[in-house]
């Protein structure tokens, strides 16, 4: 399991001092993305070769706000592999090892310029499935 530090800036919360909860999509983004890059798999790079991910489903359930300045530990886990998506579970646990968020995010593999779905390119899932 790969686990991103995220701190919690102002810009993160809403009026009441908590993270807006649709920030927490981009929290597990970063996490996604520093992943990939784990495999020294950079998304510039495909994106240039017009190959990229887009999510296309994520299914939420909150359990504790996070607030202004809390560090928090966004995981990024791998639970299905196919041809052409990937499921990942993630996680966002706060300094005191509170669950705060859980996700199921199922990202997919498209052609930029047709926006349709296409297999994930062999040299990913060659560094992706050695980690998982």
């Amino acid at each position: 399991m790969f686990i991103w530090p995220v701190r919690v800036y102002y810009e993160d919360t809403d009026a009441g001092g908590i993270v807006y909860y649709a920030n927490y999509l981009k929290f597990m983004e970063r996490a996604r993305t520093e992943w990939l890059r784990s495999f020294t798999v950079e998304q510039d790079n495909w994106l240039a070769s017009g190959t990229g991910f887009v999510v296309k489903s994520a299914s939420l359930e909150y359990f504790s706000p996070a607030r202004f300045n809390d560090e928090l530990q966004v995981s990024c886990e791998p639970i299905l592999v196919k041809k052409a998506s990937i499921v990942f579970q993630q996680r966002v646990m706060n300094q005191h090892n509170r669950e705060i968020c859980v996700a199921t995010i199922k990202a997919a593999c498209v052609d930029i310029q047709k926006m349709r779905p296409v297999a994930i390119p062999k040299e990913i899932i060659e560094v992706i499935s050695s980690g998982i």
